[in-house]
């Protein structure tokens, strides 16, 4: 791919939360001809994302959160997600463990990692490593609801699958990764 692409100046646009560069480069097309364009890259860190599912009782564990660009957006209600986070330099599976346990109070035991996609490659860095993990009710040790001090004021949602997946379907539940793992669940663990 070196042979593609040729970068010509790189600009730090913002280093706040996470890091904007503006980047102009040239890449040469498949008919052998260098274009120029510019493109603004937003790297937040990689992440990782669990949906914890209950296979007695087919139910599965969510989170209910105010999200700000979803608001901005004109999303109106909290976004109904799986717990998920940024890896803050430790390996995903150890992070989300954490993360988990942190937003719903449940402690897992195993873990099944599925797959790490980059999300929106065409101006986001992050690429998000997806698991699934058995749970029950016994497995909760505190209330969750997330770290003030990060801002969080999480809801923890049991939800019976069915619901869940009519949720997907009537708009309450629209975040991507999460419909992802639902449909995955409705693929793998609770095939009719």
């Amino acid at each position: 791919m070196q042979d593609r692409v040729r970068i010509r100046e790189t600009t730090l646009l913002s280093e706040n939360w996470g890091k904007l560069t503006r980047y102009r480069f040239e890449l040469r097309r498949s008919d052998g001809r260098w274009q120029e364009q510019t493109r603004e890259v937003y790297d937040r860190g990689h992440g990782a994302v669990l949906l914890a599912y209950d296979p007695a009782r087919r139910h599965v564990l969510l989170t209910r959160q105010f999200r700000l660009p979803a608001y901005v957006c004109g999303h109106q209600e909290e976004m109904i997600e799986a717990p998920a986070g940024l890896l803050d330099k430790l390996d995903p599976e150890t992070r989300i463990r954490a993360e988990v346990e942190e937003e719903t109070g449940y402690r897992l035991g195993k873990v099944e990692r599925l797959f790490a996609p980059f999300m929106s490659p065409g101006s986001v860095t992050e690429h998000l490593t997806f698991f699934i993990a058995p749970y029950s009710p016994d497995d909760r040790v505190s209330d969750g609801g997330g770290l003030e001090e990060e801002g969080e004021d999480i809801e923890v949602l049991d939800l019976a699958f069915d619901e869940a997946m009519a949720m997907v379907r009537d708009g309450r539940i629209c975040d991507g990764k999460t419909i992802l793992l639902l449909y995955h669940l409705a693929l793998t663990v609770f095939r009719d």
